[in-house]
């Protein structure tokens, strides 16, 4: 157990900041002044404790916690990470304040300004605490705790600050995920009847390994599944995500769609792969099925998209079809692809969401055909926006191809029909990728313009730390591939080892 409770710390400090920002007096550039200084304070904090990871470890969870919360139902509250869990929460923490930065005029200055500003500041700190919660917990029951109680502050963010249909998209999200939720408590409560019990039975230790009935845990896999491909989102259950996109601020969007539709692949290899190991190898077919029609549906889609925003939610259909197809390669190559992809594609979707915004706010619209020739009127924005695109359709040189690649190549051995198709999606990336850039930057300068100015120091500050990751992470990825293979490593030996016990005992 580590002596700091680290992952708690890394929980309050955001907490108590929304709570702060919520009610304490002041304007609503104090208010944001304020959540910005509570999240590079947790930024800084998560730092120095994984600077306290030791890697060279035997036990699977890390920085751990664990006290006594429900004992009479076996409910631990329980906090530990792997390399996995441990850079997602990274992930969250650094794109916090910059997702903070860039909503500075997310909400009109009317009269009631000041209270709806800190309203929204405060749910964004909120949401933050549930998301290092939810990659954190190591008790499936405190786990799906955290994964509804996001629910909460993106409903309201979506629902009280989005767009005209901000109602429906809101309504939508949160009945795709409700159903989701409820099927997987269903096979919660009937993982821990079939587990040890005890004061401490829900802890993923003492869930790992069990000697289920076939029927029973293949039961409990779909169950867990289900839940995690609407959450992904997995076609064909990902129909809330271009609304909810659209019309999200783009601050939610991005913390919507770069790092909570992780926790739907990120359960995938923590629950599916480590729990059900026998169930995930028969399901292995039909996934990746389901993967490579994500990977060219979500393409193909994004091709024909007139709106930036909803361009941008397909292309990430295609991506989290790359994700789950290298979880379910079930090699240790793809695996390490697949969760770097998680990494990557957080950094890059919120760079293209919140670069588009930078466009949207000057022009008025998110329709692409109201573009044309804007490199002329932005030269900078419309250089990290490039950057940006090249990095999605992963360029090498930049972040995304070397997950990208490794997800191919790692699938290629177990699954090479699969791996062939999905590499034509490389192709569509370059299309709509392209093309998108081609109609908004390219053309004579558009007439009409005037006083618009090409992007401000805050939103240096909000494109410059992806721009810089892009770049880093696709010529050195070592340090982050350094904390994730022992993790991929130690999950799918779990899927080995019963596939060699399932072996042995078929030959006697």
């Amino acid at each position: 157990m580590s002596s700091v409770p680290w992952l708690t710390l890394l929980m309050a400090i955001p907490l108590v900041g929304s709570a702060v920002v919520a009610f304490l007096p002041g304007s609503a550039q104090q208010a944001k002044r304020i959540a910005v200084g509570f999240s590079l304070v947790t930024l800084a904090v998560g730092i120095v404790a994984a600077t306290q990871y030791n890697s060279g470890s035997t036990a699977q969870f890390k920085l751990a916690e664990q006290h006594a919360w429900i004992p009479q139902l076996g409910v631990s509250y329980a906090l530990g990470v792997d390399g996995i869990a441990l850079v997602l929460i990274l992930m969250s923490l650094v794109l916090t304040p910059i997702c903070l930065l860039a909503a500075w005029h997310d909400v009109p200055e009317d009269i009631d300004g000041a209270r709806r500003t800190k309203a929204y500041f405060a749910l964004l700190l909120v949401l933050e605490t549930f998301m290092v919660g939810v990659f954190a917990a190591t008790d499936v029951f405190l786990f799906y705790v955290f994964f509804e109680a996001m629910l909460i502050p993106v409903y309201f963010l979506i629902g009280r600050f989005g767009g005209a249909r901000r109602q429906y998209a809101a309504m939508k999200f949160l009945l795709f995920s409700l159903a989701g939720g409820l099927i997987m408590l269903v096979a919660v409560i009937a993982l821990y009847l079939q587990g040890p019990g005890g004061a401490d039975g829900f802890l993923i230790a003492k869930l790992t390994g069990l000697s289920l009935d076939p029927t029973t845990e293949r039961l409990l896999w779909v169950g867990f599944f289900i839940a995690f491909a609407i959450k992904a989102p997995m076609v064909p259950v990902h129909t809330w995500l271009p609304d909810a996109a659209t019309e999200s601020t783009p601050a939610t969007a991005t913390l919507l769609v770069g790092v909570l539709d992780k926790v739907g692949t990120f359960g995938m290899i923590r629950f599916c792969l480590q729990l059900f190991p026998n169930a995930s190898e028969w399901a292995t077919p039909f996934v990746v099925v389901l993967a490579v029609i994500s990977v060219l549906y979500g393409a193909l889609l994004a091709i024909g998209q007139t709106d930036m925003m909803r361009l941008i939610a397909y292309t990430s259909i295609r991506h989290f079809g790359f994700i789950v197809l290298g979880i379910f390669a079930v090699t240790n190559v793809a695996g390490s692809g697949a969760s770097l992809y998680m990494l990557n594609h957080g950094f890059s979707t919120a760079a293209l969401f919140l670069i588009a915004a930078m466009f949207i706010r000057r022009r008025g619209s998110k329709r692409i055909p109201d573009f044309g020739g804007w490199q002329r009127v932005t030269p900078g924005i419309a250089g990290a926006f490039l950057i940006a695109g090249l990095s999605t359709l992963a360029l090498p040189g930049l972040s995304s191809f070397v997950s990208e690649f490794l997800v191919l190549v790692g699938t290629f051995g177990a699954h090479p029909v699969a791996a062939v198709l999905s590499c034509t999606a490389i192709i569509l990336a370059a299309l709509y990728i392209l093309l998108w850039y081609k109609r908004v930057m390219t053309g004579p300068k558009p007439e009409g313009l005037t006083g618009v100015r090409d992007w401000s120091f805050r939103e240096k500050w909000v494109a410059g730390p992806l721009i810089a990751f892009f770049i880093v992470i696709g010529f050195y990825p070592k340090p982050a591939l350094d904390l994730i293979n022992p993790a991929v490593d130690k999950t799918l030996s779990y899927v080995h080892t019963n596939a060699a016990t399932v072996a042995e005992g078929s030959t006697k």
